[in-house]
């Protein structure tokens, strides 16, 4: 089979890989999901405790970690991988990615490089992400590449039946009724707010979800505007944007601090989220990275803003 990046280079598979690298928890997770975790040879971006759901747990703490952020170069090219899967392309917030191994290079290490499409070729995306359907093609994808199509195909229909039913909860909503939305990067920094826009995984979850991203205007993944900017969309709910802290009284902790941020800051402490007390504390990582749980994130926002639409 062959897959393409986010350039449309093309990758020929004559067979399934036997050993994977993953960017990132999440496409480490998703492995999991497929079945394929016992094809792991390594990963950066390690899920902290707690992160994975529990029967993943065990298999993904024997998973080598190969950089507690980006991975080296030289440690992944040296890790006798057959497949890179990155989610990383372009996304801009997340850290430094390093040196990254050229095309050749990978070639030369015998080392094919695909991609999360949904999250890593975002920003390139010719029109807005409003469904999952860009994350279910990453699924069912992965799963041809590793042989697990048939599983693939298994989570893609658990994950429509719950937006589904979110869709069909929401149908009598009318678009101008529905909430506006804005995801508060919280770990990406309070000097300058870091917008999600209509090209991101996230904007996605939050339309699907019966939310208006604020930031649903700004074409491409991620945007960094000003405090005015957010101030004069006054959202009706801001999500606290916080990254896994390992445990869940630290994520409570992260959380509190975001919150008490927007509480106390003099440019967001009258905003009607604010005021009402309107946060939503879902993880980072499940809103803005694609994989099987994002369901779960519109199951759980569009039950936050709709509860009596949607249990």
């Amino acid at each position: 089979m062959t897959v393409s990046d986010c350039m449309g280079a093309k990758t020929t598979f004559e067979s399934a890989p036997k050993k994977i690298v993953t960017s990132n928890a999440a496409s480490l997770e998703l492995l999991m999901w497929l079945g394929a975790g016992d094809k792991l040879a390594g990963t950066g971006f390690p899920p902290g405790k707690g992160a994975l759901p529990g029967q993943f747990a065990d298999r993904a703490a024997q998973v080598p970690v190969l950089g507690k952020m980006g991975i080296p170069k030289e440690k992944l090219l040296s890790s006798g991988a057959d497949l890179y899967v990155d989610a990383f392309s372009s996304m801009k917030n997340m850290g430094k990615m390093g040196d990254a191994p050229t095309a050749k290079e990978f070639e030369t290490a015998g080392i094919k490089h695909v991609f999360l499409k949904s999250t890593a070729c975002a920003a390139m995306s010719k029109s807005p992400r409003t469904d999952l359907s860009g994350v279910e093609a990453d699924i069912q994808e992965l799963g041809r590449i590793t042989g697990t199509s048939q599983r693939a195909g298994e989570l893609v229909d658990g994950m429509r039946k719950k937006t589904d039913a979110v869709r069909d909860a929401l149908k009598g909503v009318p678009e101008a009724k529905r909430p506006t939305y804005f995801f508060f990067d919280f770990d990406a920094g309070t000097k300058q707010p870091m917008a999600v826009c209509n090209r991101q995984v996230a904007n996605a979850v939050i339309t699907q979800a019966g939310g208006r991203n604020v930031f649903a205007d700004c074409d491409g993944d991620f945007k960094p505007v000003g405090w005015e900017d957010v101030v004069a969309k006054n959202p009706d709910w801001i999500q606290l944007g916080v990254r896994n802290r390992g445990s869940d009284e630290a994520n409570k902790k992260a959380f509190d601090e975001a919150a008490d941020f927007l509480r106390s800051f003099p440019a967001t402490k009258d905003l009607t989220a604010v005021k009402e007390g309107h946060f939503v504390r879902i993880g980072s990582e499940r809103t803005t990275i694609g994989g099987v749980r994002s369901a779960d994130t519109v199951q759980e926002i569009a039950h936050t803003l709709h509860p009596d639409l949607v249990k």
